[in-house]
């Protein structure tokens, strides 16, 4: 079983930045992509970028050039910098991260989300 926990999330003004992390632990062999979803009311989830083991990084059209997705690979931790936040970033963002167990299963785990809201 895998875990995902989230932090960082918060209130912030329009144009501000927050950091969210995500740290990931339990049975984990590897962590082959990591990423970041959000979801707001009335709205279905969406991408909103993921990373490779190796560094590749994707990113939703609406966030790129202001959002910067990282991970460290021993810590088993993605984290997403947010700058100039808009109020139509505000959401509940979700980590999720697929790899292999030390059995060789595949697993796909999300986090419990953590609110992001842009208001001023």
């Amino acid at each position: 079983q895998v875990q995902l926990v989230e932090s960082g999330g918060g209130l912030v003004q329009p144009g501000g930045s927050l950091r969210l992390s995500c740290a990931a632990s339990g049975s984990i062999l590897r962590i082959n992509v990591m990423g970041w979803y959000r979801q707001a009311p009335g709205k279905q989830r969406e991408l909103v970028a993921t990373i490779t083991n190796a560094g590749s990084t994707n990113y939703a059209d609406s966030v790129k050039g202001r959002f910067t997705i990282a991970r460290d690979n021993a810590k088993k931790t993605v984290y997403l910098q947010m700058n100039s936040l808009k109020p139509e970033d505000t959401a509940v963002y979700y980590c999720n991260a697929g790899g292999l167990t030390p059995r060789l299963l595949d697993f796909l785990s999300w986090g419990q989300g953590t609110q992001v809201t842009v208001s001023s």
